[in-house]
Formats: C-alpha cells, structure tokens, sequence
C-alpha cells in the first residue's frame, strides 16, 4: 500500500486542522490563486472584443500570450524553486500576478495587454511547481497523498467560486474584477512572505548536473507520457462537451456537475484508494474511468444527461488520479529536484492538451457529433491505462526505483 498510517476521518475542515501551518497556508494558498484567477479569466476575451473593441486574432494573441508564458516556463520556474527555495518563488509569483492583474484594469493597447498577460502566465509558472513541491515537503512522505486530496478540494473550490464571484463583479465593471483580484493575490503575497517557512530543496548542495538529471529520467519521462492522456481527456469539459452541449447555461451545468463531484467525492474517494489499491493501481483505475467515462455520450449521444454524466466520472476519474500522480512525481524523483521535477511533467502536460485539443478539434470537423470522437477519446484512457500497468508491472513507479 501506498501509506503505512490511516487517513485523519472528518470532514475537509477537520482533516485540514491535523496538519501543520504550512501545510494549512498552502491549501488557502491554492484556493486563493484559484479564486482570484477563475474570477477574471473567464470574462476576459468578451471585455477584449466588447469592451475595448479587438478583433479575433488580437483577443487570441492575449490570451494564448498568457498559456505560452506559463507552459513554456513551468521546467525553469521548477529549477529556480529548487535553487533558491520554495518560499521565494512563490512570493514571487502571487506578487508578479498581483501587478499583471493589476495591469489588465488599465491596459488598453495591444502591447500592454500582451505584457500584462505574460507577467499573469510567468506568476503561475512560479509558485505552480514550487507550491506542490513545498506541499509534498511540508506533509511528509506518510501524509502526502492525505495532503494532495485535501489541496484538490480547495482546487476545485477555488474553481466553482471564482466565475461565481467574476460574474458579480463584472457586472459592475471589468476593472472592479481586476481589481479586486490584484487584491486577493497581494493579501496573499503578504500572508506568505509573514508565514510560509523558507524550505530549500532536499536536492544535493552541488547545482551541476540538475537539468542532466532531470531530463534523463527515462521513466519519469514515460510516466508523464501516459499521464498527458489524462489532461487531454480531462480538458475535455473545456471544449468537445461544451460545444456538445451548447448554451450557457448547459455549459455552466457541466463546470457545476464537474467541481461538485470533486468537492463531495474527493475525500471519501481517497479513503476508498488508500484502504483497497496500491498507488500504481490507483493510477491505472483512474485513466481506464476517464476513458470509460467518454462511452456515455458514444452510447447516449450528446444531450444533455449523457453529457452530465460524462463530467461526472470525469471528476471522479480525477479524484481518484490527482493525490497519486502528484505522489508519484515525488516518489520518482527520489527527493531530487523535486520541484524541477513538477516543472517539467507540467510543460509536458501542457503540451499535451495543446496537441490534443487540435487533434479533438480536427476530429469533430470531420466526424461530427457521431459516436467516432467519443470512441477515440476512450481509446485515448485505455492506451495511456495499458502503458501506465506495463510501467507499474516491472516496478518501475515504485518509491526509490532507479532513476533510469
């Protein structure tokens, strides 16, 4: 099993009390960036055209600034965590979103815009990998699946609170939203420069041979492969079930469905992991539930129920994945470069989705809404399932396993 100690019981308010402060500050941590973020993000591409009258292809060059920035730096904001610490990355990065929020409140050019949207995607890219990481550090190993379960539920709140909270304050004005979230993330800037520990990384004092290590990781490399299926499938509540649904407020229903499942689910189904499977096992369960989950509009064609249904196991999917495959990057890394570690399965993540999301796109111009999309999607889950069991099979994943 994956843990020697049994899971705190209670509810997420109580099993959150058992850890220590740290611990503590980077659940209200996540809740916060997320909070913050998902109440301007959403709202952003309408107040580009609407508001301050771009075209199409200048409202996508903001918004895919943002994700390049991120994505492209999440390997060197991983390194730097582990050179420098965690502490200061993220301080820095809940600072530069801080001002790149700040920003979009009185950008109005298209380079200022384009800035302002960069300096949001470079915050993430610094506290994301060395957030996780401080986490994993903070819990220690017996309680660190515990502590990932607990950080997706404030995840998925964050998620479900924020466009709630965006639509309120863009009600008033755009810049209000802007605002207000510039002043959640410097409220939290101070709260962690005050409370979080300075932690370095448990890497080796000597700084060469980081990036050699890192990047020839074989197995690592083959487990963020099979893992990427997994945000392609995932990311699927953003675009093909969307655009299946039609509408907003089936639109709204689906992100609603998705982040409660996750809120009520996430502990219980954690428990139910921990008590039955091997972390190994948990992960290959997980990516075979997420492609299954793509046979309910294969067989119920894409209305509304199917398409629920759809998000739902999803969520669970999920729920069961994300403490395991954030416990087996660390587990992997042996406590080297942990942080360098999560940089770098994050870049490979997210290029992922990118390709994925172009190959889902080319797929639905050509087969429609037939059941030929939902079909390949599963095939995708079942796929990354088998090469997740063969990695699992020669004990590959397993904590301490060599490097390569």
């Amino acid at each position: 099993m994956t843990t020697a100690t049994a899971p705190a019981k209670g509810g997420v308010w109580k099993q959150s009390r058992t850890f220590e402060p740290a611990v503590r500050l980077l659940f209200l941590n996540q809740l916060t960036i997320n909070l913050g973020f998902y109440m301007l993000m959403p709202y952003l591409a309408a107040h580009l055209a609407d508001g301050l009258g771009m075209a199409a292809w200048a409202v996508g060059l903001v918004l895919g600034a943002r994700n390049l920035s991120q994505q492209g730096m999440f390997l060197v904001g991983g390194a730097l965590a582990d050179r420098l610490g965690f502490k200061p990355l993220i301080v820095a990065g809940c600072a530069l979103r801080t001002v790149g929020f700040g920003a979009l409140a009185f950008a109005q050019s298209l380079p200022m815009l384009i800035a302002a949207s960069l300096a949001t995607g470079l915050a993430g890219a610094l506290f994301n990998p060395a957030v996780r990481a401080c986490l994993a550090a903070e819990a220690g190993e017996e309680r660190r699946v515990e502590a990932f379960a607990l950080f997706n539920v404030y995840y998925q709140a964050g998620i479900l609170l924020g466009p709630l909270v965006g639509v309120a304050l863009t009600g008033v004005s755009f810049r209000l939203t802007c605002g207000v979230a510039a002043v959640l993330f410097a409220g939290l800037t101070l709260v962690q420069l005050r409370h979080l520990p300075v932690r370095v990384s448990e890497a080796p004092r000597e700084q060469r041979g980081q990036f050699r290590t890192v990047l020839a990781h074989r197995t690592f490399w083959l487990f963020s492969l099979a893992m990427t299926g997994s945000y392609v499938l995932s990311f699927q509540v953003y675009l093909a079930l969307p655009l299946a649904a039609g509408g907003t407020g089936a639109t709204t229903a689906l992100f609603v469905v998705s982040a409660l499942v996750a809120l009520a689910g996430q502990l219980r189904i954690t428990a139910w992991c921990r008590r039955r499977l091997s972390r190994e096992r948990c992960l290959v369960l997980g990516l075979a539930l997420m492609g299954g989950a793509f046979l309910v509009p294969a067989v119920l064609g894409h209305g509304l129920v199917g398409l629920l249904l759809c998000a739902a196991v999803l969520s669970v999917a999920n729920a069961v994945l994300y403490p395991y495959e954030m416990d087996t990057v660390v587990a992997l890394s042996r406590g080297r470069w942990v942080a360098t570690h999560y940089g770098l399965y994050n870049t490979v993540c997210g290029i992922g989705i990118t390709l994925g999301n172009l190959g889902t796109g080319a797929l639905l111009d050509v087969t429609g809404w037939s059941a030929a999309p939902w079909l390949v999607l599963c095939g995708v889950g079942l796929v990354c399932a088998a090469a997740m069991a063969l990695l699992a099979r020669g004990g590959r994943l397993a904590e301490g396993a060599p490097a390569a």
